[in-house]
């Protein structure tokens, strides 16, 4: 695709996963997001191993591993557009800020510059049973977060708005 695009066309490749994989492969794909001007996106789910395999299937040892990778081979690349961020979804009863807390010292003891996104849960699929993350989680999070991070977002906020009638 980057290889066959037209002269005067800017084709940014992103990824998006959580970070397991192939170093090889993860590599690459950092790669073709740098040459692209593109973006590597963890979605860190949990900073405990036991809470992102109840989550997710899947240890999160690897996907630490591999960010660090990134971070030590390509981060310094390119710092006007982070080439890699991170996001969290902060899923009621599962991720608190103590998950929070562990996850912003990790980015931050690489660089407290990189950016990090927590995002407001939503029941949907599998976990229909919990309600949007509610408004105080959400700033708690947040301000663990910020301690660390100078970058700090939250994403889906208009779930905030539309569940709860309120705002950040």
């Amino acid at each position: 695709m980057l290889e066959e695009k037209p002269e005067d066309r800017i084709v940014r490749v992103c990824f998006e996963w959580n970070g397991c994989g192939n170093p090889k492969l993860v590599e690459e794909a950092c790669r073709l997001a740098l040459i692209s001007g593109g973006v590597v996106k963890f979605d860190l789910k949990a900073f405990s191993r036991e809470l992102s395999y109840a989550l997710s299937g899947v240890d999160n040892e690897e996907a630490y591993r591999n960010f660090e990778r990134l971070y030590d081979k390509f981060y310094r690349s390119r710092l006007e557009v982070p080439l890699l961020t991170a996001t969290t979804l902060l899923v009621p009863g599962y991720v608190d800020e103590f998950e929070v807390e562990g996850i912003a010292r990790f980015l931050a003891d690489l660089d407290p510059d990189i950016p990090y996104s927590l995002l407001i849960f939503h029941p949907d699929y599998a976990m229909r049973d919990l309600p949007v993350t509610p408004l105080k989680h959400v700033r708690k999070c947040y301000e663990v977060a910020s301690k660390y991070l100078k970058n700090v977002h939250i994403g889906n906020l208009a779930l905030l708005h539309m569940t709860y009638g309120v705002g950040v």
